[in-house]
């Protein structure tokens, strides 16, 4: 994880055209696929909306799984639906210029022992040298245990839209305390259209999403902020 940059811009599914960044301060996470869980089936949906980078731009290709919280469609959960989500995966690791792989799994806590099952599969094909990152809800990183021993090199906190957790997640960082799991201490998750009202640690990678294309100005709003 230390070779990579320490921003990391969130490229959702929309066109994006980053050829502007300085590959030195940023790097790019990009949807890659979306993977839903229906029944005993694993649902692939490439990535659709062009992205374009220079060649030295550092990627993360992400995954976004959805299961019945997000379909209302059951999920069985299933041996061969993980076997299919890591084959699908590993595939992203080899598209040009990926250094790492993040999954992003909103998981509810049935769904808790698939996802550790799916990360420990995935960490074991991986190859060694290749990152595996994951996002979670910053609540996750702050009482609640289910995280620990992950297979993982790095849990990203989602610093945002975080409801009724907000003001809590919010006050513990401004108070100078830190994430319970030690996964959680190495990059915060925010929002561009949030404002970050707390000082973050400065050795942390920060990973950005934007709810619309990136521009220069909204790098440049990044650099004011953390000027």
């Amino acid at each position: 994880m230390n070779s990579l940059p320490p921003v990391i811009l969130w490229a959702w599914e929309r066109p994006e055209d980053l050829t502007f960044l300085d590959p030195e301060r940023y790097g790019v996470a990009f949807l890659a696929q979306t993977l839903i869980l229906n029944g005993d089936d694993v649902v692939f949906r490439p990535r659709r909306q062009p992205l374009k980078v220079s060649p030295a731009t550092k990627l993360i290709a992400v995954t976004r799984i959805e299961s019945s919280k997000i379909t209302g469609t059951g999920a069985a959960l299933s041996n061969a639906q993980i076997a299919k989500l890591v084959s699908l995966v590993l595939h992203t690791q080899q598209l040009e210029n990926v250094v790492a792989v993040q999954i992003d799994f909103d998981v509810t806590k049935s769904e808790r022992s698939f996802y550790r099952q799916l990360l420990e599969k995935l960490r074991l094909n991986l190859p060694q040298h290749v990152p595996l990152s994951m996002t979670a809800l910053a609540s996750f990183c702050v009482g609640d245990r289910w995280l620990d021993g992950l297979p993982v090199d790095e849990v990203v906190p989602m610093i945002f839209r975080m409801g009724l957790d907000n003001e809590k997640i919010r006050n513990l960082i401004a108070a100078g305390n830190d994430f319970r799991e030690p996964l959680c201490r190495t990059s915060y998750g925010v929002a561009l259209d949030e404002p970050v009202t707390v000082r973050f640690a400065e050795a942390r990678r920060l990973y950005v999403f934007n709810n619309r294309s990136w521009v220069g100005e909204d790098v440049w709003n990044l650099k004011v902020r953390a000027n």
